[in-house]
Parts: C-alpha cells; sequence; structure tokens
C-alpha cells in the first residue's frame, strides 16, 4: 500500500513525514522544500505478531508495511503546470490513497503561503487542483465516446456516466463524492481519477492544542464535516509530538503516551484509519521459520489470499487449514488447538477473515 502525503506548502507535511518514517527529509519553511518525492517504508503496528512471536520464537518476524510517499508542497494553478504541479500531479496519480495534511494552528513564525490560517480554503485549493485535472481527463474520454458510439452502442451507459461525472466536477465537487452503483464504481476505477483517490485528512495541530482535545480547536470542527460530505476520514495529529515519540524507545513511547493521556500515536492512528478506509485487513502465518502479516482486502477469498504468498500457492490451493488468532492464543499451541476442533479445514469459497492464522495446503 502506497499514501502520498500531500497538502499545501508548510502545513507540516515533511514533519510528519520525517516522523512516522524516520527518514530525515528536508523540512524548511519556504515553499518547495520537497521538490522530488521522498519515500520511507514503515511497518504496520500489530500487537498480534509480538504476541505470535513470544509464542513461536521464529527465526524471521515480518510485519505488514506501508509506503508513505512525501510530495510537494502544491499552490494555486498546479494543474496548469503552475509552481511544481506537474510533478505534483504525477506523482500523486502513482499512490493508493491520499494523506492529506491540513494546518490547524497558528504560528507566527510559520509563514502560511495564502497569509491566513483556512483549513477549508487549503483544502479547495488541492481539490481544485485534483478536479482540474480530472475535468480535462474526463473531457477527453467524453470525446473518444462520442465518436466510437456513432457505430458502438455498448458504450452508451459509460459516456452518460462520464457527462454526469464532468457536471459533477465542474460544480467543484470531487468524483470520490458522486453517487453510482457499483458497476458505475468499477467504470471510473478503470480510469486515473485524482479525485477519485480515498483521503484522509490529517489534521495538524499545535502541541497545546493537541493537548487540550479536539473540541477546543474550532477548524477540526469544519474539517470533519466536511470530510463527512466527502465520504473521507479524519484524524487529528500533531506532527511535532509525533516527531518527538519517533525519537523513543518503546518503553519511553508508551509513557511518553501516557503522561499525554493518548492510547495510540499519530501512527498508529493512521495506519488503522487508512485500512478502514481502504477496506484492508491482515491474515497472519506462524511458525518456526516466520511469523508474518499479509495485508489483503476485506472479502478476499482462500486462494486469492495464497497467491500474496505466492503464485504456486494459489494456482495450486488444495484447502486452507485456519483457526482465528483469539482461539490461538487462548490455546497456547497449535496442538491443543487441534484437540479442541479449533483449526478448520476451509475451501475456495472461504473469505479470510482479520487475524486469521493459516496454513495453506497446495500442489503444483
Amino acid at each position: 500500500m502506497k499514501l502520498g502525503i500531500v497538502g499545501l506548502p508548510n502545513v507540516g507535511k515533511s514533519t510528519l513525514f520525517n516522523a512516522i518514517t524516520n527518514a530525515s527529509a528536508q523540512c524548511a519553511n519556504y515553499p518547495f522544500c520537497t521538490i522530488e518525492p521522498n519515500v520511507g517504508v514503515v511497518s504496520v503496528p500489530d500487537q498480534r505478531l509480538i504476541k505470535l512471536n513470544e509464542m513461536y520464537k521464529p527465526l524471521k518476524l515480518t510485519p505488514a508495511v506501508i509506503e508513505f510517499v512525501d510530495i510537494a508542497g502544491l499552490v494555486k494553478g498546479a494543474s496548469k503546470g503552475e509552481g511544481l504541479g506537474n510533478k505534483f500531479l504525477s506523482h500523486i496519480r502513482e499512490v493508493d490513497a491520499i494523506v492529506h495534511v491540513v494546518r490547524c494552528f497558528e504560528d507566527d513564525n510559520i509563514i502560511h503561503i495564502d497569509n491566513e490560517i483556512n483549513p477549508l480554503s487549503d483544502i479547495e485549493t488541492v481539490n481544485l487542483e485534483l478536479i482540474f485535472s480530472d475535468i480535462d481527463i474526463v473531457q477527453r474520454r467524453i470525446d473518444r465516446l462520442k465518436k466510437q458510439i456513432k457505430g458502438d452502442k455498448s458504450c452508451e451507459n459509460e459516456l452518460l456516466l462520464l457527462e454526469r461525472l464532468f457536471a459533477f466536477l465542474e460544480q467543484g465537487n470531487c468524483a470520490r463524492a458522486l453517487t453510482c452503483n457499483d458497476e458505475e464504481k468499477a467504470l471510473l476505477n478503470e480510469i486515473a481519477l485524482l479525485s477519485l483517490k480515498s483521503v484522509i485528512y490529517a489534521t495538524n495541530f499545535s502541541e497545546k492544542d493537541f493537548i487540550k482535545g479536539i473540541e477546543h480547536n474550532k477548524y477540526y470542527k469544519l474539517v470533519k464535516e466536511l470530510s463527512q460530505k466527502e465520504g473521507a476520514e479524519t484524524i487529528c495529529i500533531c506532527a511535532k509530538i509525533e516527531e518527538e515519540i519517533s525519537e523513543l524507545e518503546n518503553e519511553e513511547k508508551a509513557l511518553f503516551l501516557s503522561d499525554l493521556g493518548i492510547e495510540q500515536s499519530g501512527l498508529d492512528r493512521l495506519v488503522k484509519a487508512c485500512y478502514s478506509l481502504l477496506g484492508l485487513i491482515s491474515f497472519l502465518t506462524a511458525g518456526p521459520q516466520e511469523v508474518r502479516a499479509w495485508t489483503i482486502t476485506k472479502g478476499t477469498k482462500a486462494p486469492s489470499a495464497a497467491g500474496k504468498i505466492h503464485s504456486d500457492f494459489e494456482r495450486g490451493f488444495i484447502r486452507a487449514e485456519v483457526i482465528s488468532y483469539d482461539d490461538h492464543i487462548a490455546c497456547g499451541t497449535m496442538a491443543v488447538a487441534k484437540e479442541k476442533g479449533l483449526v478448520r479445514s476451509e475451501g475456495k469459497e472461504y473469505v479470510v477473515k482479520d487475524g486469521d492464522i493459516i496454513l495453506f495446503r497446495f500442489n503444483v
């Protein structure tokens, strides 16, 4: 999974990126500090792996991972090539979802590109550039379909959908907010639309406001209301605090979070929101050689999940031996779980659940 961190210049994008990846991306108080995207790969926090690691003591422990891309700050006119717009748009086209960092703090020492703290205006600036780019793409596709439909009526439904989408985009709406049935969603997913990508708004608080709580931040409520209309997610973070957390060891980190009165770091909450937004879950494999988490989409059947490990597993799939994580931990060993009948044999139609521990049987 690849997530693009975007936003206007000086909203805290690179500070957040540094904190969650420890990649030391350059960070400065002027626009376009990030020109080429910085990329960092982080482990998905999963307490289940820690327990299984203690149980199996494997040679290798492999968590699921997320790739974060810190993309150049965007300015008005990006869709027409202003600033670093062309690079911004090409880089965001490659990610699976967008983490849109929105400035919700006041600080006279950190300039705002518009000299005003207005998160809704900031969001609109970014969204409009994505929308303008999509309008160009949709218009070209409509023109092609109008020529094609003269001899091929099979594309009539697609043309009607795109004309409806074009009018929707022209009103300043993101493609992801368009009401569609499953067939229409499948059609739109075939087009590389930027404003169709799933979005998490990461509202960046000052340290003082973050500790006081979201109810005391006048900007957060505005962003939350907007995200609900769009079908997006909103989380509250403090990039500066995340930066401090990233420099601590595990025990110190837990104590620091406890002192702040929070249970999870911003990274943990961001990952959780990403999984929820994109409909992702993890299944697990466990043994003396390796304990590992594998990321799949909700609704994935056993053979496709097996294919995540190796294509031969899917091609020669026979069955999946499955036990839930909770049952396995309660039993203590796989032998006890089998004695209690908690290890199930599942076939090709089995839909994998989050936390399933699976051993795939296959023959090629």
